[in-house]
């Protein structure tokens, strides 16, 4: 006795016509300082109720339909006629919007959706010291890591000082960026003190990050990078060959010996007595 096109009036009463929750969406989303964030909520037969994005720590309402109720522009709910999503867009958003968000469905009772927000401040690291020594006639060889990055950066540049050397005209320069892996090596090869300077390493959504780099035609004692050229670099290791304490004389000495592997030269230290026993214990203990 129903005329087509209407329905019984017990229809929308069926547990089969109420909404619900697809829960086929993410409920925990990643997202880096400056990139906008999105959360997705699905809801099956939502008739004519309303859909709302709630601020779980403040039980602050953010949006209802595709309205804004917060001074705060960053949010925004998006949504296309005839879809079953209902999304929820921070732009520019900052470490203090983590949290949990509700995608509220005006039934009654109401029924939510709880969605966690982590925003992170991806940063760049460059491998090794803050500041390398390179001999000249080495290569340079740097290797950055984008950290906390949820997704691949687009692109990883390197610079020294402001200029872009992804396409330097100095022969010899060589980039290569893995995106999967988030890496990207600088590689200079046979440097000179014109390669000295400071080279910082920018992906894309990512805080940089910058080493000094030193090409230098003498020694240096720590930080060196030897690159291709380690075999003819100076090295220094103590071995404890001989050690001499006076029987005449009130302050007694002992004499270390040190030997340069490299160039065959041979350093002697005296120590005072007192100081020369501390270290044969300290090489005693040490030396295997």
């Amino acid at each position: 006795g129903l005329v087509i096109g209407e329905v019984p009036p017990h229809y929308w009463e069926t547990p089969y016509s109420q909404p619900y929750f697809d829960n086929s969406s993410r409920r925990e989303v990643t997202a880096t300082v400056g990139q906008a964030a999105l959360l997705h909520c699905r809801v099956r037969n939502l008739g004519d109720r309303a859909v709302s994005w709630i601020r779980k720590r403040d039980l602050h309402i953010l949006t209802v339909g595709i309205l804004t109720y917060t001074n705060d522009q960053r949010f925004q709910s998006l949504h296309s006629e005839g879809s079953d999503e209902w999304t929820l867009r921070i732009s520019s958003p900052q470490p203090r919007d983590s949290g949990t968000y509700e995608c509220q469905v005006s039934t009654e009772p109401k029924i939510s959706q709880g969605f966690r927000l982590n925003v992170v401040v991806s940063r760049a690291k460059i491998l090794g010291n803050a500041e390398l020594f390179i001999k000249s006639g080495s290569d340079i060889n740097l290797t950055c890591l984008a950290m906390q990055s949820p997704v691949p950066p687009s692109f990883i540049y390197w610079y020294k000082g402001k200029r872009v050397m992804n396409y330097s005209q100095r022969g010899g320069i060589n980039v290569i960026t893995e995106r999967s892996t988030r890496t990207s090596k600088l590689l200079i090869a046979k440097a000179t003190s014109a390669d000295s300077g400071n080279y910082t390493c920018s992906p894309s959504s990512s805080d940089s990050a910058s080493v000094v780099v030193h090409v230098i035609n003498g020694e240096h004692p720590a930080a060196m990078q030897h690159g291709n050229s380690s075999a003819s670099s100076l090295r220094w290791r103590p071995v404890p060959l001989l050690a001499l304490t006076t029987s005449t004389t009130t302050a007694a000495f002992a004499v270390t010996w040190n030997w340069n592997w490299s160039s065959g030269g041979l350093l002697l230290t005296w120590l005072p007595a007192a100081l020369a026993n501390s270290w044969r214990r300290h090489w005693s203990t040490s030396w295997s």
